[in-house]
């Protein structure tokens, strides 16, 4: 079958540039139309954040005048003062267990060594208060009384040593006749007498308990406290002085 193109050629061109133009528009439109909707969802989220942000800084701005209003706020909020805090506690605590080392390096040796059955540590007013019986009687707890004097607390090394009393003033309170559990005859009484501050304190390093006999380091409680130290209170049948 034979087909004859009547159409000039140049007719065919016009038609070509026109389907492209018309193709060319189209996809403009489109994307035009997508380009728009991506403009609207943005202004809508970054809408959003900003109400949102807005919010958020009203609710700050209330907190803030809450806190503000609270007296003290800067020293309780800080990291720094929380840390200060914990170090003025830190400074604060007392090393109790130097009191075990202490009641060692008084006790007068034998046969003047006594055993204690109570002993109260006033942090408050630095009284010491000590129970305990002998069986040397009155001339351990003299013993006892004037190893107390005599004893001196250094603290420090090379020659920054700082010497001290153990106390000026030892008291002796009741004392009495009685038994001990193992059935011997003994005196108890009770002695007290006001320590040094310091004694205790956990910032003061390297001390010594010093005796008329020994010298003890308590810096870290490094004496092992002998079980024969302690013993149960006397039942006392004879009230006594001394």
């Amino acid at each position: 079958m034979i087909q004859i193109n009547l159409i000039p050629d140049i007719k065919q061109e016009l038609l070509r540039a026109q389907t492209t133009r018309r193709t060319a528009i189209s996809v403009s439109i489109f994307v035009g139309l997508g380009a728009a909707g991506v403009v609207v969802a943005l202004a809508v989220i970054l809408g959003v954040q900003l109400v949102h942000e807005n919010v958020a800084q009203g609710n700050i701005k209330t907190e803030y005048s809450k806190f503000k209003g609270v007296e003290n706020i800067e020293d309780v909020l800080t990291i720094q003062n929380q840390l200060k805090t914990i170090q003025s506690y830190q400074d604060k605590r007392t090393i109790d267990s130097r009191l075990f080392d202490v009641l060692v390096a008084i006790n007068p040796n034998s046969p003047n060594n006594v055993r204690f059955s109570s002993v109260k540590l006033d942090p408050s007013t630095n009284l010491l208060s000590i129970e305990g019986s002998a069986v040397n009687g009155y001339a351990a707890t003299e013993t006892l009384q004037k190893t107390i004097l005599n004893t001196k607390v250094e603290s420090g090394t090379g020659n920054n040593v700082v010497t001290t009393a153990l106390t000026d003033d030892v008291v002796i309170g009741e004392t009495s006749y009685g038994e001990a559990a193992d059935g011997t005859r003994v005196l108890s009484f009770t002695i007290s007498f006001v320590y040094p501050g310091g004694l205790f304190d956990n910032t003061i390093k390297d001390i010594k308990i010093v005796t008329p006999t020994a010298k003890t380091d308590v810096t870290d409680s490094k004496t092992r406290v002998p079980e024969s130290l302690f013993t149960q209170k006397v039942s006392t049948d004879t009230q006594g002085g001394n």
